[in-house]
């Protein structure tokens, strides 16, 4: 099948790039398993064990008028320890490279059939300003749009670094989040072609 460049030109692009029926079952698995692969999971609580202090009976059983009490490091004492405390984890899970190049194909492919994806001949930024990359590349700052260059140097970087809806990436860097919460993906044509040879 064929891409528009801006301007006019076409492209040849593998079908099973951008022409890969929509799989949401597999999207979804890949995005969260991305996502939780992300998480830093070094949240850690204490148990009434690694709380310091607690070990003698704060008053005697009988005879106060209180409650009994072995301890006060215990999970109803303010400073004792979470009944159930939270440890260090490992969120990720596991995506082989199969389903992951399937899901970048599937998303890839609404992106285009949806027409959300742009293709321009190349992206030269001459000077590291943000009106000059709003005059280079057509698209609304205000959108969240995703880039795709093959390669990015300092100077499309510092320009696309004043929008806050806009990122750079480079084509082996694109991940699937990135690409499903973009609302307009401009990529470049030496682009497309590192995304057919690291997907098809």
């Amino acid at each position: 099948m064929q891409l528009t460049v801006n301007g006019g030109e076409a492209i040849e692009v593998s079908d099973a790039v951008f022409d890969r029926p929509y799989v949401e079952d597999l999207v979804h698995q890949v995005v969260v398993a991305y996502m939780a692969g992300a998480r830093s999971g070094t949240k850690a609580q204490k148990t009434r064990a690694e709380v310091v202090g607690g070990k003698a009976k704060p008053w005697k059983q009988k005879g106060t008028g209180r409650a009994r009490a072995g301890t006060t490091r215990g999970p109803i004492w303010r400073g004792g320890g979470r009944a159930f405390a939270a440890k260090p984890r490992n969120f990720e899970q596991k995506v082989n490279r199969k389903m992951f190049r399937g899901a970048m194909q599937t998303i890839l492919s609404e992106l285009r059939r949806q027409d959300r994806i742009n293709v321009i001949q190349s992206l030269e930024i001459a000077e590291p300003k943000t009106k000059v990359l709003l005059n280079a590349v057509d698209f609304n700052a205000k959108e969240r749009t995703l880039i795709i260059v093959s390669e990015v140097n300092d100077n499309l970087f510092l320009a696309a670094r004043n929008l806050p809806h806009v990122h750079v990436v480079e084509a082996y860097a694109v991940d699937p989040v990135s690409l499903v919460g973009a609302e307009r993906v401009v990529v470049t044509a030496d682009a497309v072609n590192k995304l057919q040879e690291w997907l098809a």
